[in-house]
């Protein structure tokens, strides 16, 4: 995972392309409900612009399928931006053409500028060389700090690195240090969590897991299918019946490899699928006819802290119940609650984006353990140990 940097190269007097993930949300109105991946930004956009650097940054936002559509321009990100820096943040009319290489080539050193929407041109997705060569001639270095979208071989993220020399910023150093860390040499015992809804999403990491850690937990929907693996009885909850001979195959493999493999011990079940439902407690062997299972129980949660306590490393990645209705959370805040513990005692906690990334915020939690990563589908993809588009791209750190 030893990429070289922007501390490695000379970017006095450059024009500097980074692709930043400014992919943020955006309500009714078209304003930023949450502004962390502009915020995560910041120190590489800062670096670059304190040594002299012109700063021309590149994002997608949403899934404007191809089409210039206003509702996704990047014109929010770009005033947050101009907040956050206290400097001005034009936002180019668009990504490519000679109206913008005429705009960019007349930023000075210092200054910064931003490209409107990529995905407004079909080509990016389709990894386009032509179009990449377009954004190339934009820049005379290109630095990634789009962890979030690495995982992607797209114009932005994999083609421009094929024209231009292309190093990582401090954003995607972060996230492949600790995911690296924790997967290659971690301080033991290693301890994953591991939720989300469905088994099938899952199996990689899972295979890939079961080699590499100490202790596996899981909970959310793909329990129910290691429950039913078991000859268990699940209701009507969530259930991959396609996926139950694979959740034996993982249970068996942990056991060879003497990998403690934890599963639920009880959940709360409810009537309904809804945030007011009826719901009770109950052992994972007796949930009733018509009820679904929306949470791991609270002799659950004591289980899993008790196992987290005893973790150096710890790594979680999917929430463990229908986190987004209250009444369903509180095994996934117990855990959080759990994993705020153990970082304060020194363990490196590691939240693997996404669901429980977004849970760890609600929960008030994200300043209080190791590292919170900024990728969903990458991180998971880096914990299946895939090789990410958008970090083979970039070159290695020279010995």
């Amino acid at each position: 995972m030893q990429k070289a940097t922007i501390r490695d190269v000379e970017v006095t007097g450059q024009r500097v392309l980074v692709r930043v993930d400014f992919n943020v949300p955006l309500d009714a109105q078209g304003h930023i409900t949450d502004d962390t991946r502009i915020s995560a930004a910041l120190p590489t956009i800062r670096y670059l612009l304190e040594h002299g650097a012109a700063v021309v940054l590149m994002s997608h936002l949403g899934r404007p399928d191809g089409q210039h559509n206003p509702k996704y321009s990047l014109k929010p990100a770009a005033e947050r931006l101009s907040q956050l820096l206290g400097q001005p943040v034009p936002l180019a009319p668009d990504c490519i053409g000679p109206e913008v290489v005429t705009l960019v080539r007349s930023l000075q050193p210092g200054q910064v500028m931003m490209l409107e929407n990529l995905r407004f041109h079909k080509e990016e997705e389709k990894n386009d060389p032509a179009f990449a060569a377009q954004l190339a001639q934009l820049g005379t270095i290109y630095v990634n700090d789009a962890f979030g979208t690495a995982h992607r071989a797209h114009a932005s993220t994999e083609g421009v690195a094929h024209d231009l020399p292309a190093y990582a910023g401090f954003l995607m150093e972060r996230e492949l240090n600790f995911l690296g860390a924790a997967l290659e040499n971690p301080r033991r015992p290693l301890i994953a969590i591991i939720g989300g809804a469905k088994v099938s999403d899952k199996i990689a990491v899972l295979e890939r897991l079961i080699t590499l850690a100490d202790a596996i937990l899981i909970g959310g929907g793909m329990a129910n299918t290691f429950f039913k693996a078991q000859g268990l009885a699940v209701g009507d909850s969530l259930v991959e019946d396609g996926k139950v001979e694979e959740a034996q195959r993982l249970i068996r493999l942990a056991e060879e490899r003497k990998v403690h493999f934890l599963l639920p011990t009880d959940v709360v079940i409810a009537d309904r699928f809804a945030a007011d439902a009826e719901s009770r407690v109950v052992a994972t062997d007796a949930v009733p006819a018509g009820w679904r299972i929306l949470d791991i129980g609270p002799a659950t949660v004591a289980a899993f802290s008790n196992a987290i306590a005893g973790g150096q490393t710890i790594v979680f990645n999917g929430t463990l119940g229908v986190a987004e209705f209250a009444a369903f959370a509180h095994g996934t805040n117990g855990v959080i609650a759990a994993l705020v513990r153990s970082a304060q005692q020194g363990a490196m906690v590691i939240i693997g984006g996404g669901d429980s990334a977004a849970a760890v915020e609600a929960a008030g939690a994200a300043d209080k353990v190791t590292h919170v990563s900024t990728g969903g589908g990458a991180s998971l993809e880096f914990l299946e140990g895939r090789v990410l588009p958008g970090v083979a791209a970039l070159r290695d750190k020279s010995a």
